[in-house]
């Protein structure tokens, strides 16, 4: 598999560096990139050459939110070799999130588990979806302070599946997860299986096939881009059932704005938000 190497260059005050970084690599990945490294001066991504749309990621590094950066960006071929393999064999530690849910890599043998929490095991094909990402921390976070027994909860794009398996393990009664990678999908579908959650159902495609999906669900939950939130926040809406909630993350404390203009048009209003490292999780709520 042939993959380029985008060496982005960063300028920008030295205490936005790594914000930026977050920023730049969030936009990438968005357009096909898979795995990045920092660099002193930004970060190198890697993206398979039939991946890459050259003309979203232009379009999605000149929408950063941030006045003070600029990024500048230079291709070429990438060594022969896999490099979501290389992440995948270096693993993650156990990642504990407010004492009560451990996240543990699925690959790594006799790990000593963290007494009286909840253990979660994945198997991950990119760094963001195994918990170390603030966004993935805080939704699983929004979580643990709601009463899910016997909730019906929807996973939108649910990348590891790391927030269902969470959801179930926490005594959701029933999870809809979705993703538009159908890698993301099998991923799933083998995390889900490892935990010994068999309550999930896994569907490939985008916001789109929630219109084949029966009833509505009390909690939606989306870790996804700002402009894909905003995009899908009313087919979120016509699933929700009357008293659930949204939680929304995968976003800047900088974008909130324009989610909640979007969110004022659906009738949705701001019950809470969470901020680390400015990245930022909303939930919502219909107004009565």
């Amino acid at each position: 598999m042939k993959y380029f190497v985008a060496e982005f260059v960063i300028t920008c005050p030295s205490n936005l560096l790594q914000v930026a970084r977050d920023l730049v690599a969030d936009a990438a990945g968005e357009t096909g990139f898979e795995s990045f490294e920092d660099t002193p001066t930004g970060l190198k991504g890697y993206v398979q050459d039939d991946a890459l749309d050259r003309e979203a990621l232009d379009r999605e590094l000149a929408e950063l939110p941030l006045d003070e950066v600029s990024v500048s960006y230079t291709l070429q071929d990438a060594e022969d070799k896999d490099w979501n393999e290389e992440w995948e064999m270096a693993g993650f530690d156990p990642i504990n999130i407010d004492n009560q849910v451990v996240i543990y890599d699925a690959r790594q043998d006799e790990q000593p588990l963290v007494p009286d929490t909840m253990p979660v095991y994945i198997r991950a094909r990119q760094a963001f979806g195994t918990g170390n990402h603030q966004t993935t921390r805080m939704v699983i976070a929004a979580l643990l302070n709601t009463s899910l027994q016997g909730k019906r909860v929807l996973d939108c794009g649910c990348g590891t599946g790391i927030l269902g398996i969470v959801a179930s393990k926490l005594g959701a009664e029933e999870v809809v997860a979705y993703d538009i990678d159908e890698w993301s999908v099998e991923n799933t579908r083998h995390n889900a299986e490892h935990n010994g959650v068999e309550n999930i159902t896994v569907l490939h495609g985008n916001a789109s096939v929630l219109s084949h999906v029966c009833g509505v669900f009390d909690i939606v939950m989306a870790n996804i881009n700002r402009n894909i939130l905003i995009d899908d926040l009313s087919a979120f809406k016509e699933v929700l059932a009357a008293d659930g909630i949204i939680i929304l993350s995968g976003f800047y404390e900088t974008d909130i704005p324009m989610i909640q203009q979007e969110a004022t048009a659906l009738n949705l209003t701001e019950v809470s938000r969470q901020v680390e490292d400015d990245w930022c999780c909303l939930i919502l709520r219909e107004n009565k």
